[in-house]
Parts: structure tokens; sequence; C-alpha cells
């Protein structure tokens, strides 16, 4: 009788030993999961053309956004902005103004697409993120990709 109640207490404890893990395991897992979602940061995106794509001219050209919203420039909002393209360039520092120029195009009124005049050869696309007063998100919302232009 004595055997058999230690094997019975045996069994118990190694049943509960077994099950102990798994569910600390699972609350380990849970705890990761949540993190990787609060440490996902805004990004932007080139959505119909990727590094190394070969396209002619004119390209269309339609630019995404993860984790911050779009909205035409005007004024300085945290979690706000609007898409810039520096085409043969690279992303600008954060803070800096982008210029307003032939190279450094602006979409200051919300736009998530266009269509650019590129000449053959290859080019270099910088989507830029910058706030309502056009400065610069820096490298964390910037995306750079490289495309060839043909005839």
């Amino acid at each position: 009788m004595k055997i058999k109640l230690f094997f019975t207490s045996m069994l118990a404890i190694g049943i509960f030993a077994c099950n102990q893990p798994a569910q600390e395991n699972q609350e380990e897992q849970n705890t990761e999961t949540e993190t990787v979602e609060e440490e996902t940061s805004p990004e932007v995106f080139f959505v119909n053309i990727s590094d190394g794509d070969t396209v002619t001219s004119p390209v269309l050209v339609q630019m995404g956004v993860n984790g911050i919203e779009v909205e035409p420039a005007g004024e300085e909002k945290e979690g706000y902005g609007h898409h810039h393209i520096i085409i043969n360039g690279t992303y600008l520092e954060k803070g800096t103004i982008v210029p307003m120029n032939e190279t450094n195009i602006h979409y200051g009124k919300g736009q998530t697409s266009d269509t650019l005049e590129l000449t053959p050869g290859e080019h270099t696309l910088t989507l830029q993120f910058a706030d309502g007063l056009h400065q610069s998100y820096g490298y964390k919302l910037s995306n750079t990709i490289k495309i060839v232009v043909i005839e």
C-alpha cells in the first residue's frame, strides 16, 4: 500500500512539474509578443516598385506609410506628415528642411502617388517623410531604392 501511494504521489508531482514550465513558457511568449508590438516603429515604403526594378518612363510611384498619418503640409503635428521623393540622392538628417527643386519633389497636399519623368539609365529614388513644416523625420522614415529606366 505504501509503495502504491508513493508512486501515485510521484506521478502527481511529475504531472504538475511538466505542466509548470509550459505555462511559464506561454507567459514568456506572450510577453515577447507584446514587446515586439510595442517596438514597431513607423515606416515609409514604395508600394508598386522595388529595389532593382526595371521600369519605363513615366514611372508611376505609389507611396505608403505605416504607423504615421499622411496629411497636407502647413503645421507641425506629432505623428503626421507628408511624402517627398529625392531623385538621385539620399535621406535627409532629422530636422533638415527638404529643399524644393527639380530633384526634391514635395507632396505637400498629402498625395500618395505621382508619375515621374526619368531619363533612361539607373536612378536612385529616396522616399522621405517630413512633418508639416517640411522638416525631415530622418533616416527612420526614409526608404531608398535603385531602379533602371529603359526606353
